[in-house]
């Protein structure tokens, strides 16, 4: 007997629906997660390079230095009427400070000499520099001083000849560039920054071509690998934010799956917890009932009865007592009264309650002088 195809055509349609949901659950996986460790890369590199401009200076900064002096004393040939003089700003843009506080740097100005008969005799020269804050406050001054390296008559005799092709064709220039190193270790204040410096050249028969102020930042510790070892660097700074992050986004993961597991299992507590309250109080449902002269809180009531008046006094007599009160009847807690209406028919349980010593009827005469109803007459 052949067996029916459907079931197997449907259990292999629903083989392969479960397939294809488990292959497209894991495609959005994978497509989640490479998302996430893309933006963690972008991320890590990005901070790093945040890191990396916030916290290293300009490694080296070059100002030019324009030189003026006075031209009014009316005197000729080579000497001045005054010491060159040149104002430096160190703060680029107006805000940008060049200086980073409690980094040290080096600071030389060079000058471009060339090599005349007039700077050959100049001999030696000074060369200041004040560094100054706001205001024009002077907070730092140095001086040192300089002179164009010697050269004799032969050797310049010799450079012109070897090198006479490039004088001519003007990619050479018989000059020298001298470097005078203004300060060794400048740190700046953070309290005082510097703002600009003004250079003074003590000499009024020097000459020059340009000038140029070099500032060059010294690396020492962390700026000193940073600097001197770039890529490794990046890759350690880069890899290390990466861990960080990946450790982040793993911990609000995993507290983000518990707490969904235990908000799930506090409900089916908090639903447990309800179903037993509702079955407890089903037990103790019903009320018992009030005793007699106890109020509502169990305190005791006072039973005031109504006063007699004159006519009652003469119904009853003087010996006579008036009929008692019968209280609500006590109910046993947790147990069933009796039935609301009797099975004779003869009227409901509240009927009955009415009936009492007062409201009896009278006896019939038959029976006033036998004790024993069927007792017989002798």
């Amino acid at each position: 007997i052949a067996s029916d195809p459907v079931p197997a055509l449907l259990r292999a349609q629903e083989m392969g629906q479960m397939v294809v949901g488990r292959t497209r659950r894991l495609l959005l996986q994978l497509g989640v997660l490479f998302c996430t460790i893309l933006l963690l890369l972008w991320a890590s590199a990005f901070l790093y390079g945040s890191f990396y401009y916030s916290y290293m200076p300009t490694v080296s900064h070059r100002s030019p230095v324009h030189i003026s002096y006075k031209t009014d004393c009316g005197s000729a040939g080579p000497v001045l009427c005054s010491f060159p003089v040149a104002n430096v700003s160190l703060v680029q843009g107006g805000r940008d400070r060049v200086l980073m506080y409690g980094q040290p740097y080096r600071i030389s100005l060079e000058l471009e000499m060339p090599e005349s008969p007039v700077n050959q005799e100049l001999g030696m020269f000074m060369v200041t520099i004040a560094c100054y804050t706001r205001g024009g406050r002077v907070i730092s001054s140095s001086a040192r001083s300089a002179m164009l390296h010697y050269r004799s008559t032969l050797l310049r005799l010799l450079d012109t000849i070897v090198f006479s092709g490039l004088f001519l064709s003007g990619f050479a220039e018989q000059k020298q560039l001298l470097e005078v190193e203004l300060y060794a270790d400048y740190r700046e204040d953070a309290y005082t920054p510097t703002t600009g410096a003004v250079i003074e050249i003590h000499s009024n028969r020097i000459q020059l071509y340009g000038a140029q102020l070099q500032i060059h930042a010294h690396f020492t510790g962390l700026r000193y690998l940073l600097y001197n070892f770039p890529i490794t660097s990046a890759v350690i700074g880069i890899a290390s934010n990466l861990i960080f992050f990946s450790v982040i986004v793993l911990l609000s993961y995993l507290q983000w799956l518990w707490g969904s597991v235990w908000s799930r299992h506090r409900h089916t507590l908090r639903v447990m917890n309800r179903d037993k309250d509702g079955s407890r109080a089903k037990g103790q449902r019903r009320v018992p009932a009030r005793r007699p002269g106890l109020g509502p809180r169990g305190r005791a009531e006072r039973t005031r009865f109504p006063e007699k008046s004159q006519d009652d006094e003469a119904v009853l007599g003087p010996g006579s007592q008036p009929p008692e009160e019968k209280g609500p009847e006590v109910q046993p807690l947790n147990e069933e009264g009796p039935d609301q209406e009797t099975s004779d028919g003869s009227g409901s349980w509240e009927d009955a309650a009415l009936l009492t010593e007062a409201n009896l009827p009278s006896p019939c005469p038959e029976t006033l002088g036998s004790a024993d109803p069927s007792g017989s007459h002798s």
